[in-house]
């Protein structure tokens, strides 16, 4: 019985410690999980600038080969619709591609960043 009121005082004792403890693992959890949110975010609004741009160096891109075409074959139908084409081409090849060219990569990359995440965090 001595063993068991030794027990008891000790976690009367040390309530408040373990109860700090708990509160300072909490902290940290918390605190972990806004770095990954904030570099997440940080990805994401970076993604989404830099696609903006890419669409706007394609339209300018196609209204540039649209017109040049148009001067080459002397009507406007006929090089923008060749750009229009061209254009459409790409998206047949990036739709039968994405797999390889998208999803793949950014699954090794979501992976890659949790585990750098992961041994960052296992580190400090």
């Amino acid at each position: 019985m001595s063993d068991s009121e030794n027990l008891g005082s000790f976690f009367k004792e040390n309530k408040k410690l373990v109860k700090d403890y708990i509160e300072t693992r909490l902290d940290i959890f918390r605190l972990k999980i806004i770095r990954i949110f904030s570099r997440s975010a940080g990805y994401l609004i970076w993604m989404i600038i830099s696609l903006f741009l890419l669409w706007l160096f394609i339209i300018f891109l196609g209204l540039v080969t649209g017109f040049w075409l148009s001067s080459v074959t002397g009507s406007y139908i006929t090089g923008f619709g060749i750009t229009a084409l061209i254009i459409l081409a790409l998206i047949i090849i990036l739709a039968l591609l994405r797999k390889i060219l998208f999803v793949n990569p950014f699954i090794r990359t979501i992976i890659k960043k949790a585990s750098e995440e992961t041994e960052t965090a296992n580190g400090e």
